[in-house]
């Protein structure tokens, strides 16, 4: 079984804002200017995604500031793990889940949000005691509709939907009982990142911040 101690923490992560970034960062030059715009606009939980050579880079920057709380996404192998938690990651995030991977987070106290997109993989994480967990891809798997289904005989477990979603759904996801937050892009758009325009960053993040006010 899973620590409860894993659980609260990535609840706790969860909890923090209604609306979890997820970065794609090209370059970690910009990293940290990225992280304190969208922490000043209220969005501390930051997913840096694995996508890209930059991506351990803007972890160890974005870990120096203040507020924040930093997070790697898209872990696929234990060496991925490995290396974020040298990083400096506090929690981890999945688009689904296997016996290697979450070993590796247990190994190295990684706090992590496992991916699952049907009913079935929802009760296989809930057996080993996950009860919060990502629900990805949000919309391919049928949106908040499907969630919501999924939180009828599911009660137990609550959710950060992230895929497809954007300001337009976002409270369609939020209204729902078992749902703690939403991961979504849109809050840092790449041409603004490209450009260093941190102010329309912040805004944008003001205004995922208020989506459950």
């Amino acid at each position: 079984m899973i620590p409860a101690d894993h659980v609260r923490r990535a609840e706790e992560v969860c909890t923090l804002a209604p609306v979890v970034p997820v970065l794609v960062v090209e370059r970690a030059d910009g990293a940290a200017d990225l992280a304190r715009a969208l922490v000043a606009g209220g969005l501390r939980a930051l997913e840096v995604t694995l996508r890209t050579p930059a991506a351990l880079d803007a972890i160890r920057a974005m870990a120096g500031v203040p507020g924040g709380v930093v997070g790697a996404g898209t872990l696929l192998t234990p060496e991925d793990v490995r290396a974020a938690r040298a990083a400096g990651a506090q929690f981890g995030v999945s688009p689904g889940a296997t016996d290697r991977l979450i070993e590796a987070c247990l190994d190295e106290d990684l706090p992590l949000l496992p991916g699952a997109a049907t009913a079935t993989e929802v009760m296989a994480l809930l057996e080993r005691g996950y009860t919060v967990q990502k629900f990805f891809p949000a919309e391919a798997a049928g949106g908040a509709r499907a969630l919501a289904a999924i939180g009828a005989p599911l009660a137990g477990v609550r959710f950060c939907p992230t895929g497809g979603i954007g300001p337009a759904n976002a409270r369609d996801y939020l209204s729902l009982k078992n749902v703690l937050c939403v991961g979504g892009s849109w809050v840092a758009p790449a041409d603004r990142v490209a450009a260093g325009d941190w102010a329309a960053i912040e805004a944008l993040a003001r205004d995922a911040a208020a989506l459950r006010g």
